[in-house]
Parts: structure tokens; sequence; C-alpha cells
């Protein structure tokens, strides 16, 4: 399983949050995620989380998105979750909104690390017991909490 806790910081974990179209979310997610590597300008994070949404939706159904994006200047796998108070249209696989974002960032030459970081949030968030306390996490730092306990759970298993 993915270590969660070495690749989420627990201001880029974001509850309850108001917006209402797949542009917007992924600007915050772009926003969060500069927050945390100022050396990358917000808009190379939102190009490369865009030009990955052009190639096809990363909704993966269940109200489950993992837009994700590589880039040069990430030196190890980021994550920046968000809930949306209000699902969004996202043009996910089971043409269902979206209202739970795990946004990754991941080293461009690590392709590997790429594919395995995606299968660990797949499977973490296939959990339907998780999905529902993360809905309704009642702040960031429960939602950030709730996230760790799974991921060490899920690596003890």
């Amino acid at each position: 399983m993915i270590n969660l806790s070495a690749m989420l910081a627990e201001n880029c974990t974001k509850s309850a949050v108001l917006f209402n179209s797949k542009k917007r979310i992924l600007e915050y997610i772009a926003e969060l995620a500069h927050q945390q590597l100022p050396e990358i300008s917000e808009y190379s994070i939102l190009e490369a989380l865009m030009t990955r949404e052009k190639l096809g939706s990363t909704g993966i159904g269940g109200g489950i998105a993992i837009p994700h994006g590589k880039l040069d200047c990430v030196q190890q796998p980021m994550l920046i979750f968000v809930v949306s108070k209000d699902a969004i249209p996202f043009d996910a696989i089971d043409n269902q909104a979206v209202d739970i974002f795990c946004g990754i960032l991941i080293p461009k030459e690590q392709c590997q690390t790429h594919l395995a970081t995606l299968a660990g949030i797949a499977k973490l968030l296939s959990q339907k017991e998780l999905t529902k306390k993360i809905r309704h996490a009642e702040s960031d730092a429960h939602l950030y909490q709730l996230l760790i306990e799974y991921s060490q759970l899920a690596g003890e298993a």
C-alpha cells in the first residue's frame, strides 16, 4: 500500500469546499499544490492536470476523481485531497457528478511510482465505509486524520 503520510500534507486536505465546475476545482487543486511547491507555478500545475484530463476524464466513478499530472520539478509524489460540498459534473466514466477529488503530482520520469500511486489511491477510495466518512468529515483536520488512519490500516492488512 502507499504511504499517504509521506505524500499528503494536512494543509492540502480540504473538506466541504464550494466550487461548481471541473475547471475551478482543478484550479483550486493547482493553487493548493503551488502553496506546497512554490517553485512550481500554479499555471504549470494546472496545465499538467488539464493535459491529462484532455486524454480522458480522471473521474473513476462513484463520485470520485483522481486528477493527476507529471511534472519535471516534482521530486516525489504529492497528493492534494479535496471534498466538494456539492458534487460537480466531471465527465466521470459512470456519468455521475464528483465530490471526492484526489489530485496527484508525480515526477515526470517515475512511471512505476505513478502507476503504483494511482492504484493505491484507487484501492483506498474503493472502501465504501471510508468514502462515506470522507463525505461527512467535519473539518479539514478530521478529513486528513481519516485518510492517514485508513491508509495505515490498509498497509497493515
